[in-house]
């Protein structure tokens, strides 16, 4: 089995920076891989929730961080025009040594889209934003001066730099069967399955493997990655009741989810491993989310190192 990667979404909703940093320094000491904003402008599912915008704490949490991975799971593509996102993402890979990976979706969330005066097209057009939004990107970060006309973006000889210190990975969450993994079989070099869709995983790889064969992809160059909330306790009677407490808590807004005990939890990754993913990006439920993610590294990342 390819070793499985671990990445956690850090806390932002309700959260002072003191908190998101030392889980973020937190998770990185526990040998965690990643870790994760949402890039919401709006708690969710109460806007006024306060919540800290995705790419701007990415870069205090580079600053404050050495050696995980950072990304958004994910970035709408028409939140910012993606030549200016391009430069951010350059300025911040540099401040983490070439840790990013751009996590970009289409967006689903129409409420925060109006409440920030951005349009909110047809789903069919943002995800012909975000196709025409990724190869702009990809351009920026290894050209050294760019004149894009598209449908929806251009550029007039812009220069980006400086770029990232590497080659960005790109993660596309979503699990739109005609379009979008269409898209993920083109561009990504990671696919997300959406937490809701976890028991879906397998449904949806093959329809991926298809649109691959398609265009002659190998699809064994796309990280599959699994979106998941994980409820772990130390023994049976703990995780039985905070596995009973998180489903009244959030029903199946997360999904099925991984849950139990430290045994438990590791055969439902290796489940999810067997159908082809290699990568986990986990909320840990709890309000501070360094105890169960210390159990988690303690019992569970030892079987799949």
């Amino acid at each position: 089995m390819a070793k499985m990667h671990f990445g956690v979404n850090l806390p932002q909703i309700k959260r002072s920076w003191q908190e998101t940093r030392e889980a973020a320094q937190t998770i990185e000491k526990l040998g965690y891989d990643s870790v994760w904003f949402n890039d919401h402008l709006y708690g969710i599912p109460m806007p006024e929730l306060p919540i800290f915008e995705a790419w701007s704490a990415l870069s205090a949490v580079a600053a404050v961080t050495e050696r995980v991975e950072l990304g958004s799971l994910v970035s709408p593509i028409g939140f910012r025009n993606p030549a200016l996102f391009a430069k951010s993402v350059g300025t911040i890979d540099q401040i983490a040594g070439g840790r990013v990976i751009v996590g970009l979706g289409g967006g689903w969330y129409e409420q925060e889209f109006r409440g920030y005066g951005m349009d909110f097209p047809p789903v069919a057009e943002r995800l012909r934003q975000l196709d025409e939004g990724i190869e702009l990107m990809r351009r920026l970060w290894s050209e050294d001066k760019v004149t894009f006309t598209g449908e929806h973006f251009h550029t007039d000889g812009v220069h980006c730099a400086p770029k990232p210190p590497r080659r960005t990975p790109i993660l596309l969450g979503g699990g739109g069967e005609k379009v979008f993994l269409r898209l993920v079989a083109k561009h990504a070099d990671i696919w997300n399955n959406l937490a809701v869709q976890q028991e879906q995983l397998g449904e949806k790889l093959t329809v991926l493997r298809r649109h691959c064969d398609a265009i002659g992809r190998d699809p064994a160059g796309i990280t599959v990655s699994q979106q998941t909330m994980v409820v772990i306790g130390a023994d049976a009677a703990e995780a039985a009741a905070k596995v009973e407490k998180a489903q009244k808590l959030f029903g199946g807004h997360l999904g099925k989810g991984i849950g139990g005990t430290p045994e438990q939890c590791g055969e439902q990754i290796h489940a999810l491993a067997d159908l082809g993913c290699t990568m986990l990006v986990i909320e840990f439920f709890g309000r501070d989310i360094r105890e169960p993610a210390q159990i988690f590294a303690e019992t569970v990342l030892p079987q799949f190192r």
